[in-house]
C-alpha cells in the first residue's frame, strides 16, 4: 500500500470545495509572519466524507475556517462550487468540538436560530426545526435547556442546528473529541446511516481529527497533514464497504499505516540543517521525563509479554488509551533522544532504550545527558556555553533570542522549557527562573554559601 502527496487535479467545477497553492501566515508578536499553512492542495467531491487528518498544530481548523468564508488566506485560491470564496459561504453549516448552545434557550430555540437568521417564518421555522431535533434523536427534550442535557445530547442539538438549513456541506471540526468513548461512537454510527439514507440533502462533509481510526471508520478519502506549517503529507482513499469492522484485516492494515505516515519524518523540515542533522531550533516536544520513562517502561512491558521486540503503535496507543496528540510526542521525544525507534507503524526499543528502562534511578541520569549531548543541539549547545564562559553562568534570554530566530516567540519559549526540564533532569545545568540564568551549580547555591561564611 503506497501513499502520495496530493497532487492538483485538473479543476472540477462540480467539486463542492477547491485548494489551490493555498497558504496562511499570522504576524506573530514581533511581527514576523508565522507560517500555519503552506501550498496546500485539496478538494472535496460532491458525494463524499472528506476527513482531514493531522496532530494539533497542522493547521487543519484553519483550513476549515477558511474553507467557510471565515478567514482569507494569504496565498493561493479557494472555490466553493467552482467561484472564489471571498466571505461566509452560502448552504454551509459547522459544528464544532465545543456545543456553542445558548443555555438560556430552549433546545428548540437554540436549534430554530440558524432559520431565524435565514428569516424563515415562524411556523415553518418551528416545523423544521422539530424535524431535525426527531431526526437526531431528541424528539421529547424540544423544552429542556443545556444544562439538563449530557454531552452527547448537546452535541446532537449541534447538529440538528447545522442540519436544520439543509445544508449542501457539512463542516466539522473534531466534533466528537470531548465526548465519551462510547457516546461519541454511537454519534459517528448515527451519523454515517443518516448519510448513508440520504436522510440528509448534504451533498459533502469535510470533517477534521486527530482520531485515526474514526478517520479509516468515516471516510471515503483522508487527507493528512504535516504540522509546522501544515502540508499535505499523503492522500489515502478508503475503500472499505460501510458499515466497517474495525477488526477485520483491511481495517487494522489501513490504520498501521496511517500510523506510518504520521510518525515517519518528512523528507525536509524547517528543524532540519543542511546535512540531514538537527538544528538548535528543532521542536522539541513538551514531554516530560516522568512521561518518557513511563512510555519505555510500557514498551518493555508490552514486549515482554507478547514476545516481540515490534510493538504496533495502534495497540500501544489502545493500550496506554492515548490520542495521537498524547502519543506522537512521546514517540516522538523516545526515538528524538535515541531510545526507540520507528518504522512503518511500529516501534521498538534501542538497546539504549533498554539500558535506561533497566537503570535506577541514578543510573538513568548520565545516559540521559549522554543522549542530550550527542542528539538534541539546544541542550548541547547550552552546556558548550556554559563549559566555555569562565563563570560558567548564561542568561536565557541569548538562548531564547536564537531560537525566536527560528520559531514563533511562543515556540521558543516552549522548546527552552523543555531543554530545561530534560537538562535539569540529567544535572546537565541548573536553571535559575526567577533570574533567567542558566548555569552549572544549583540556584541558589552561591547564597546559601554566603550565609553560611
Amino acid at each position: 500500500m503506497s501513499a502520495q502527496p496530493e497532487i492538483p487535479h485538473a479543476r472540477n467545477d462540480t467539486d463542492v470545495f477547491r485548494a489551490e497553492h493555498v497558504r496562511k501566515a499570522f504576524k506573530a508578536p514581533d511581527g514576523a509572519d508565522l507560517l500555519i499553512l503552506d501550498d496546500v492542495n485539496m478538494h472535496l467531491r460532491d458525494g463524499e466524507i472528506l476527513v482531514l487528518l493531522g496532530r494539533s498544530g497542522s493547521g487543519k481548523s484553519t483550513l476549515l475556517r477558511m474553507l467557510a468564508g471565515l478567514s482569507a488566506p494569504s496565498g493561493g485560491t479557494l472555490l466553493h462550487r467552482g467561484r472564489p470564496i471571498d466571505g461566509p459561504v452560502r448552504g454551509l453549516a459547522m459544528v464544532f468540538q465545543g456545543f456553542a448552545l445558548f443555555p438560556w434557550l430552549t433546545v428548540l430555540q437554540n436549534v430554530e436560530l440558524g432559520l431565524e437568521a435565514l428569516k424563515v417564518a415562524p411556523a415553518e421555522r418551528k416545523q423544521r426545526a422539530l424535524a431535525a431535533i426527531d431526526l437526531i434523536g431528541l424528539d421529547g427534550f424540544e423544552s429542556a435547556y443545556p444544562r439538563e442535557l449530557s454531552g452527547g445530547m448537546r452535541q446532537r442539538v449541534g447538529f440538528a442546528r447545522a442540519l436544520v438549513i439543509n445544508p449542501d456541506v457539512l463542516l466539522m471540526d473534531e466534533p466528537f473529541s470531548a465526548l465519551d468513548v462510547l457516546t461519541a461512537e454511537t454519534m459517528r454510527t448515527d451519523l454515517l446511516d443518516l448519510w448513508a439514507g440520504r436522510k440528509i440533502p448534504t451533498r459533502g462533509i469535510l470533517l477534521v481529527s486527530h482520531n485515526i481510526e474514526e478517520a479509516v471508520l468515516m471516510a471515503d478519502r483522508i487527507l493528512i497533514l504535516g504540522s509546522n506549517p501544515g502540508r499535505v503529507r499523503a492522500e489515502i482513499p478508503v475503500n472499505l464497504a460501510q458499515p466497517r469492522d474495525r477488526e477485520s484485516p483491511e481495517f487494522r492494515e489501513l490504520v498501521e499505516h496511517i500510523y506510518g505516515i504520521m510518525t515517519s519524518r518528512p523528507a525536509a523540515s524547517p528543524n532540519v540543517a543542511q546535512g540531514g542533522a538537527l538544528s538548535v531550533g528543532h521542536r522539541l516536544p513538551s514531554v516530560s521525563v516522568n512521561q518518557l520513562a513511563g512510555l519505555l517502561e510500557e514498551l518493555l512491558t508490552l514486549e515482554q509479554g507478547s514476545g516481540n521486540s515490534r510493538i504496533s503503535l495502534p495497540e500501544l496507543a489502545e493500550d496506554m488509551h492515548f490520542s495521537v496528540d498524547d502519543l506522537f510526542p512521546l514517540i516522538e521525544a523516545v526515538e528524538l533522544l535515541g531510545f526507540a525507534q520507528v518504522a512503518d507503524g511500529d516501534i521498538e526499543l534501542t538497546a539504549a532504550g533498554r539500558l535506561f528502562v533497566d537503570a535506577d534511578v541514578q543510573e538513568r541520569k548520565p545516559l540521559f545527558a549522554r543522549h542530550l549531548i550527542a542528539r538534541v543541539p539546544l541542550s548541547a549547545r547550552i552546556r558548550a556555553v556554559l563549559d566555555e564562559r569562565h563563570n560558567h553562568r548564561a542568561p536565557g534570554a541569548r538562548f531564547r533570542t536564537e531560537l525566536e530566530d527560528l520559531l514563533s516567540e511562543e515556540e521558543a519559549e516552549r522548546v527552552l522549557d523543555t531543554a530545561i526540564d530534560w537538562g535539569r533532569y540529567a544535572e546537565m545545568y541548573a536553571y535559575d527562573d526567577n533570574a533567567d540564568v542558566f548555569s552549572l551549580e544549583n540556584p541558589g547555591e552561591d547564597d546559601e554559601q554566603a550565609t553560611s561564611v
